[in-house]
C-alpha cells in the first residue's frame, strides 16, 4: 500500500513536484476528492482523480504511474516531445497529462498570466524559448475565442506556433475546424476521458498502444493507459472494466459510435438519449448537426419534457454568438439541417438565449444545469 495525500491543483508548480514524486513510487495524489478518503492504496496508484462529468455522478478514478507514462509517451510517440503550455485546470485529466508530458520532456509547462485570454495566451506562447517543438491542450471553446481574437497579430503568431493544439472535452464543431484550418493552425482532435488518462485517440487514429472495438454499439478502448478503477466503489469498476476471452482488459466508455477502416467516430453518449414520439434520438448527434451551423458553434442541446412528444430536444445558445439571422431563422435553419441528417423526430422544438452558458470548473458545459434552465423557460 502507498499514502495518499490530497494536493491542490491551483500551484502547478508544486503538483509538479508532487507528481514527480508519485510517478517514481512516492505518496498518491488525490486531486478534486470527494467523500471521505482513505489513508492509503494499492501500491503503483499515481493519482486519485474526483470526478462527476457533466452527468453529476461522483466517481474517483485511480490512475497507475504506468498508465500516465504510457498515455504521455504515447502521446510524445505520435507528435513528438517538447515544452507545453498549460491553459487547463491542472485537476482535471487533460491539464493533468500536460505536466505529466512536461515532465517526461524533462520541462516544466508554462502559464498564462493572470488566467486564459487571448491576450495572456499570446504573451506566454510569444514568451517561450524559440527552439524546440511547442505544444498545449485547449477546450473547444478556448480554441473558438482565440480564433475570434486572431485577428490580432500576437494571437495568430501565437496559434501558428504550436507544432499541434490538442482539442478535446467535446466535439469540435467543424465551422471551428475550417477556420483553424484557413489561418494555419494545427489543431489535433483527442477523444478519450479520465478512465484512458486522457485522449487516447488523435483525429480518430488510437495511438499506438491503444485499442478500440466496438460492441454492441458502444465504444470500447484497452491499452496500458487505462485506470485501475473506482477507488471504493468495486461494482461500478467491475461494470465499467471488462476482460474478454484472451484476459485482455476493456474500457466500457459508454459512447456510440463506429471503428471504419482504423477511424473511430463517436456518435455520441449512449444515456444521452431523448424518446420524443416513440423515436429514440441522440441529444448528442442532434448537438453535432446544431454546432455545425454558423452563429450555433458553441450551442448545447437538452431534452425537455414535451406535453405533446414525452420529450424534445432544445437548442441553448449564449447571446453573444454572432447570429446572421433571427433566432427563429436560426431554429428553422437548425431544424431542416437536423431533419435532413437525421429525420424529423429529430428536430430541435425551440431556440433559448441566454447571456452565459453554464460550465463546469473544467470547461464542459453543465448540462445538468442547463437542461434546468430551458425547462424552465417554457
Amino acid at each position: 500500500m502507498v499514502a495518499l495525500v490530497t494536493t491542490s491543483a491551483d500551484d502547478p508548480a508544486q503538483l509538479q513536484r508532487d507528481l514527480e514524486r508519485a510517478l517514481d513510487g512516492g505518496p498518491a495524489i488525490g486531486l478534486g476528492m470527494l467523500g471521505d478518503q482513505p489513508p492509503e492504496v494499492e501500491d503503483g496508484t499515481a493519482v486519485v482523480i474526483g470526478t462527476s462529468g457533466s452527468t453529476g455522478i461522483p466517481k474517483r478514478v485511480v490512475l497507475s504511474a504506468v498508465a500516465l507514462r504510457a498515455g504521455a509517451e504515447a502521446t510524445a510517440e505520435r507528435i513528438g516531445s517538447g515544452r507545453w503550455l498549460l491553459a487547463l485546470p491542472a485537476g482535471y485529466v487533460a491539464g493533468l497529462q500536460v505536466i505529466v508530458r512536461s515532465i517526461l520532456a524533462g520541462t516544466s509547462p508554462v502559464l498564462p498570466s493572470g488566467g486564459f485570454s487571448p491576450r495572456s495566451f499570446a504573451e506566454a506562447t510569444l514568451g517561450m524559448p524559440p527552439s524546440g517543438p511547442l505544444f498545449t491542450s485547449l477546450v473547444p471553446a478556448q480554441v473558438a475565442t482565440l480564433l475570434d481574437a486572431a485577428g490580432e497579430t500576437a494571437v495568430l503568431a501565437a496559434l501558428q506556433a504550436y507544432d499541434a493544439i490538442l482539442v478535446g472535452g467535446q466535439a469540435l464543431p467543424q465551422p471551428v475546424r475550417e477556420r483553424a484550418a484557413e489561418l494555419g493552425v494545427k489543431l489535433v482532435r483527442t477523444y478519450g476521458s479520465t478512465e484512458t488518462s486522457g485522449g487516447c485517440v488523435y483525429d480518430g487514429i488510437p495511438l499506438e498502444t491503444a485499442a478500440v472495438r466496438v460492441e454492441d454499439g458502444e465504444l470500447q478502448i484497452a491499452g496500458p493507459m487505462l485506470a485501475d478503477g473506482y477507488l471504493g466503489d468495486p461494482a461500478l469498476t467491475q461494470r465499467t472494466f471488462t476482460r474478454d476471452a484472451h484476459g485482455i482488459r476493456w474500457y466500457r466508455t459508454g459512447d456510440l459510435g463506429i471503428v471504419e477502416d482504423g477511424v473511430v467516430r463517436v456518435h455520441g453518449r449512449a444515456d444521452n438519449v431523448i424518446v420524443s414520439g416513440g423515436v429514440n434520438i441522440s441529444l448528442d448527434r442532434v448537438e453535432r448537426i446544431v454546432r455545425g451551423i454558423p452563429g450555433l458553434t458553441g450551442a448545447v442541446v437538452v431534452g425537455v419534457e414535451d406535453e405533446r412528444w414525452g420529450e424534445a430536444s432544445v437548442i441553448v445558445v449564449q447571446r453573444g454568438e454572432a447570429l446572421r439571422r433571427s433566432a427563429s431563422e436560426q431554429l428553422e435553419h437548425a431544424r431542416a439541417a437536423v431533419a435532413d441528417e437525421i429525420g424529423k423526430p429529430a428536430r430541435p422544438a425551440r431556440l433559448i438565449l441566454v447571456d452565459e452558458l453554464a460550465t463546469l470548473s473544467s470547461g464542459k458545459p453543465d448540462r445538468e444545469a442547463i437542461r434546468r434552465i430551458a425547462a424552465e423557460l417554457r
